[in-house]
């Protein structure tokens, strides 16, 4: 695994709640009901939030232009999953220039909430996100694979874990076609619930995952949080503590990490929770935008220049 050139950015964040989300809280017990509310805004169950912060210009994001080569070929299929107890789709996307048969580096994509194996990432197809640039940058080619994660959350659940499908089925089949077989060659990314999933992915198999960007992960910082949000995310509180990413941030030490969110994200408390128990190498980068498709896409090129800096090309026959 290689060790970045330069030091990164220091990592600096505001704590402070701007008067407009206060305020847009309503009087009475506003921060309080901003921060219990937060992760229903973001899935939708409280209106109005995401309308108020585009009519403010706060969701307005500068993505970088891009140039599109012709996408690599893909391959999908489908397994039935033991871990999962169901049979799974999947998709693997070769960058140009390569096909089957190429022995690369390997990306493993969680995808968000809602979503599935074809699930788009930063706004493009897998093999469309391998095939963008920006500027005349180079990028380490390395394949992208996605499965079926469900809608439970990433995490375990009775009669149905997701994680151990990535690790003990996903990854072997990609192996066996030569992808993320050296050692420090495989890494982990996702968006939203993605996000959330490719740092437990990391956290959980830090032998396994070399390096990890998470754009807009969806991190609560309490379970009763989370159950408000999402009933279905944690079977127990006991689970969430077991897969909370911010408790076992260290985890994380010795593995290059990049985390992404938007400022005006509603889940900025979970991820600066999250960044204040990161090893001090990891880069986090509080940005302009919220929790939408205009961040996702902006930072979909860093995140994988990023993985592709980080992981290996060996192969192990």
């Amino acid at each position: 695994m290689s060790s970045p050139v330069t030091e990164p950015p220091p990592r600096t964040w505001s704590r402070t709640w701007s008067r407009r989300r206060l305020l847009a809280a309503g009087a009475g017990g506003a921060a309080a009901a901003l921060l219990g509310g937060l992760e229903l805004v973001a899935h939708g169950v409280l209106p109005g939030q995401h309308a108020l912060d585009e009519l403010e210009g706060a969701c307005t994001v500068a993505v970088p232009p891009e140039t599109l080569a012709p996408a690599g070929p893909v391959i999908t299929g489908r397994f039935f999953s033991r871990a999962r107890n169901r049979t799974v789709g999947y998709t693997i996307a070769y960058p140009p220039g390569h096909a089957p048969g190429s022995r690369l580096a390997l990306g493993v994509v969680l995808h968000a909430f809602g979503g599935d194996h074809t699930s788009r990432y930063g706004g493009l197809s897998l093999a469309s996100a391998l095939a963008a640039r920006t500027g005349a940058a180079s990028r380490a080619p390395i394949a992208l694979v996605a499965a079926d994660g469900g809608g439970l959350y990433w995490n375990a659940h009775p009669g149905d874990d997701p994680m151990a499908m990535l690790v003990d089925e996903l990854i072997p089949l990609c192996r066996r076609q030569g992808l993320g077989r050296g050692p420090g060659a495989i890494g982990a990314t996702g968006i939203s619930m993605g996000g959330y999933g490719a740092l437990l992915l990391a956290e959980h198999h830090p032998g396994l995952i070399a390096a990890v960007a998470a754009i807009s992960p969806a991190v609560w910082t309490s379970y009763a949080q989370a159950r408000a949000a999402n009933p279905g995310a944690y079977a127990s509180a006991a689970d969430f503590a077991a897969d909370d990413v911010v408790t076992h941030a260290s985890a994380l030490a010795g593995i290059p990490v990049r985390v992404a969110a938007g400022a005006d994200d509603p889940f900025r408390p979970g991820v600066e929770a999250l960044a204040a128990r990161l090893p001090r190498s990891a880069i986090v980068e509080i940005a302009p935008g919220c929790h939408d498709g205009a961040f996702f896409a902006a930072h979909q090129h860093a995140s994988l220049a990023f993985l592709a800096s980080h992981l290996t090309r060996g192969a192990v026959d």
